[in-house]
């Protein structure tokens, strides 16, 4: 069982629990992206496990009929058993959720699962005409030609700024870098993209930018933000704009809920309130 404290970052353990969170947000029309938590299995088998309860939760969301999709990570459906597992299960999981109507987000993990991420991303959205998307992250150097790569792609692209931590030859490190790199890559999509940017920041500057961008282009794009933070500000936005939500759930929450805690002071304060009762 999920404690109070970590609840404000995690949907529950099981899909209904998940499912029950995504209803919620639509009754705010801000809609879902469903993650089973898991990553880095070197075995197949669990690495097919989780594969299997992803087309469970295909299933789930169209009985359902929530308004949600699912996102899932490389290194849990096999990656690091090898590229070839990754690629079945990947291909498994978007065909079968492409019957369902159903869209899938690929995450984007640290650096060395970029090519094999990106590759598959590419063969499945031009095979389901647009039904599947990718992350890439700004602080990586290389995003600028990963994004000339992706523009004529028929799926959508989350930015991110990167929460890995790559070697200084590949990544941009200080923060006001990554953040120009940020800016010069909303532009390059709002101006080159037909649709499909998904804009994967809770930086109001940078959600600034991208309506700004969308008043001067007129390009398509949506506002994606995690559970549990800036939950105000993702409602309200929601009034105007495509909001998704990230909503992780799994029994495998305590590491997702210990970076989450970690990575803002916000998050840090409101933890050790929540412990201390105050």
């Amino acid at each position: 069982m999920i404690p109070p404290v970590a609840s404000r970052f995690v949907a529950g353990e099981t899909p209904a629990e998940a499912l029950d969170h995504a209803r919620e947000l639509n009754d705010r029309n801000v809609r879902a992206i469903l993650n089973l938590l898991g990553e880095h299995y070197d075995d197949r088998g669990p690495a097919d496990e989780d594969a299997e309860a992803y087309l469970r939760l295909v299933d789930d969301i169209g009985d359902t009929a929530v308004d949600a999709c699912i996102s899932v990570k490389p290194s849990q459906i096999g990656l690091d058993a090898g590229t070839e597992v990754f690629r079945e299960n990947v291909e498994r999981i978007a065909d079968y959720a492409a019957d369902a109507g159903v869209f899938v987000w690929i995450d984007m993990e640290d650096h060395t699962t970029t090519d094999a991420t990106l590759d598959a991303y590419e063969e499945l959205a031009r095979r389901h005409e647009g039904g599947v998307g990718v992350c890439v992250q700004s602080n990586l150097r290389r995003t600028d030609d990963d994004l000339e790569r992706l523009a004529e792609v028929p799926g959508k692209v989350r930015l991110v700024k990167g929460a890995y931590d790559p070697p200084a030859e590949i990544a941009y490190e200080e923060k006001s870098v990554v953040d120009d790199a940020y800016r010069r890559h909303l532009e390059y999509m709002f101006e080159h993209f037909d649709g499909g940017i998904a804009v994967g920041s809770h930086d109001p500057e940078m959600i600034d930018r991208a309506k700004a961008l969308h008043e001067e282009y007129g390009t398509d794009f949506e506002i994606q933000m995690l559970m549990g933070v800036r939950e105000d500000a993702q409602y309200d936005l929601a009034e105007e704009y495509e909001v998704w939500q990230y909503v992780p759930y799994g029994d495998k929450w305590l590491s997702y809920f210990y970076r989450r805690v970690m990575e803002r002071k916000e998050n840090l304060t409101f933890a050790l309130r929540a412990v201390l009762g105050r």
